[in-house]
């Protein structure tokens, strides 16, 4: 398949499963592709109003992760990515869901909690949460208060309860299916909710990937300016 360009303003269709990644902060911070100019002005100022550093860390790797994930959805790279949030509470700009402006069919999402990060994206509205494994919950009454739909699941974890919750709550509480897990390697409990199938994917695997697109980006516009063929993309 010939490398071409694709349109940033084009909305891609929304089909295929839904996109989940799961990291260490470190993971995505210390990957070749963690470079904090791919963010927006406004989410670098809000970035760094953040006065604790290890807190600054995992937003930054949340925002990073969620432009790596939507990057690989969309075919384009992570600084031509555009994230907005928008809060329904005060109509106010910069925070409360995010969203992709031009692109109505994706929904996405991402958390961040103690040195872990997840991130979401897919066909239709999209939660993500992730916790760390030692986490202790709150207690039941405090679940049934904000989420009373865990009334139904009296025996279950109450840590993958509330990631499950979260990520219910973050989709738009529409009813979809929310699958969790315990991700025993990185200590962490995480939650995705989407109508669509989903697949995991690594940090470092996405990162690769970019820096693979991103090589081959290089040398097609060498070989323009030198005049020379466009290489082939290897399948």
């Amino acid at each position: 398949m010939s490398a071409r360009a694709t349109d940033p303003s084009s909305p891609r269709p929304a089909e295929g499963p839904t996109l989940v990644s799961i990291a260490r902060t470190a993971e995505v911070l210390d990957a070749p592709s963690a470079d904090a100019r791919t963010l927006a002005g406004w989410e670098r100022r809000r970035l760094a109003l953040v006065r604790v550093p290890s807190r600054r860390d995992d937003v930054l790797a949340a925002r990073l992760l969620l432009r790596w994930c939507v990057a690989r959805v969309l075919g384009r790279p992570p600084d031509a990515v555009e994230v907005r949030q928008h809060c329904p509470d005060c109509r106010g700009t910069g925070h409360g869901r995010p969203f992709l402006p031009g692109q109505p069919g994706l929904g996405i999402s991402m958390s961040h909690a103690d040195g872990l990060v997840a991130a979401a994206v897919g066909p239709g509205p999209v939660g993500v949460d992730i916790e760390r494994d030692d986490r202790v919950p709150p207690g039941r009454d405090v679940l049934l208060r904000h989420f009373p739909a865990a009334a139904h699941h009296p025996g279950a974890d109450p840590l993958r309860q509330w990631v499950e919750a979260e990520a219910r709550f973050k989709a738009g509480d529409t009813g979809q299916p929310v699958r969790s897990w315990y991700d025993v390697p990185r200590a962490a409990c995480a939650a995705v909710s989407c109508a669509a199938s989903w697949q995991v994917r690594g940090a470092a695997d996405l990162s690769r990937r970019l820096d693979s697109s991103a090589q081959v980006t290089s040398d097609v516009t060498t070989l323009r300016r030198s005049g020379g063929g466009v290489p082939e993309e290897k399948a």
